[in-house]
């Protein structure tokens, strides 16, 4: 069987990340085991729908765009997640993965773009991070960092330049949208002359925190 518990699939604007701007399918899948303390879709933990993949493969089709983004919740927390991604590929969508840092990726297929969240301090989930999924990173991949305040970014940068993961993949830092100013990550990056490219969430600015958005 190769059935999911879906929470939400929509047709919206990526607003982050290297596709940020596509018309982009999202498949929201429902269940994670983290709770990060800034977390924006608390609503996918519980509830969702068990659908079968080729029905979730139907839905997508019916928006009409060629790019698919997969995100929860935390996707890689259900088994079926790795078969669904590989087979949005062999459709022939540019397909990719909003994960953190927590989840085993090596069994995602290279075909897919992976966003990984490390989780900074200020998440609060700062030790689940599976920094053994460094190894796995690709230049198709990105390393996510939602920074809270300065400690938070200090300990952003130390992690950028002591692990060397501009090296690996694309570095995103992007602000807590309640905790940080955009502004102010931008100028400490600046400051700093960090390889990391900066990230705000322009589905957020365009329509809130408006779900399916």
């Amino acid at each position: 069987m190769s059935r999911l518990k879906i929470t939400e699939i929509f047709l919206s604007i990526q607003g982050e990340a290297d596709a940020v701007g596509w018309p982009t399918v999202f498949v929201r899948l429902t269940g994670c085991p983290l709770r990060c303390q800034y977390c924006d879709t608390e609503y996918a933990f519980y509830g969702g729908e068990w659908r079968e993949q080729q029905d979730v493969l139907a839905e997508v089709a019916s928006y009409g765009v060629s790019r698919v983004c997969v995100t929860g919740g935390e996707p890689l927390a259900q088994k079926n997640c790795a078969l669904l991604l590989a087979a949005l590929c062999t459709a022939g969508y540019q397909v990719s993965l909003e994960t953190s840092g927590a989840m085993d990726i090596s069994d995602v297929d290279v075909r897919v773009a992976r966003v990984v969240d490390i989780k900074t301090p200020g998440s609060g989930e700062v030790a689940r991070n599976r920094w053994e999924n460094i190894d796995a990173m690709t230049v198709r991949d990105q390393f996510k960092f939602v920074i809270c305040d300065r400690t938070d970014y200090e300990w952003s940068r130390s992690q950028v330049g002591d692990r060397k993961l501009n090296e690996r993949a694309m570095v995103l830092f992007s602000p807590s949208a309640t905790q940080l100013p955009a502004a102010q990550l931008a100028d400490w990056i600046l400051a700093d002359r960090l390889p990391v490219r900066l990230q705000v969430q322009l589905h957020k600015i365009l329509w809130g925190n408006t779900p399916g958005k």
